[in-house]
Parts: structure tokens; sequence; C-alpha cells
């Protein structure tokens, strides 16, 4: 009896700093939860169908593909037709090292 007493004591010890123990931190968001995150946010105010449709299309979005440095090149000459030296020289520099979009 009295190991039966000792049992349901160490039980209920162990239960009680069970649930007082940490949580373990949330692992990072996937792209998905991401994503969810996002197409929630820009869906508020829409309801019903228009909400479903929307978020439908928001979640099977592609994303841009990324610009290759041959598009880069073409867009930042066009950008500085009307440039000549040092100038046109200057904008060319930014405008090739800016990040990719």
């Amino acid at each position: 009896m009295k190991q039966l007493i000792a049992l349901c004591i160490a039980a209920a010890f162990a239960s009680t700093a069970f649930a007082a123990a940490p949580e373990a931190a949330p692992a990072a968001k996937t792209a998905q939860q991401s994503k969810m995150t996002t197409c929630n946010a820009d869906a508020a105010g829409k309801k019903g169908d228009e909400r479903k449709a929307f978020m439908k299309e928001c979640l099977s979005a592609k994303p841009a593909p990324a610009m290759t440095q041959q598009n880069k090149m073409k867009t930042c000459n066009a950008d500085a037709k009307d440039m000549k030296g040092d100038a046109r020289k200057a904008f060319m520099k930014e405008c090739l090292s800016a990040p990719k979009k």
C-alpha cells in the first residue's frame, strides 16, 4: 500500500514538473507557412467565395523568376541610353551591382 501511495505521489510530481517545463522553441516557419501568413494578411476583409478564390490564387502563385545577369545588362543599358562618359559608367556600375530582384 505504501508503495502504491509513493508511486502516485511520484507520478503527481513528475506530471507537475513536466507541465512546468518550458516548451521547446518552435521550429522556423516553412516557406508554405510563411506564404500562408502573408496570404491571410492580404485577404483581410474578404469573405466567402471571394476569400476562397483569393487564397487559392495566392497560395498557388509561383515567385517571380530572378533576373539573370544578361537581362540585368539589357535593362541597365536601356536605362542609360542617353548617358555618356563618367555619368554612364557610374550609373552602369550602380545598376549592375544592385541586388537581383
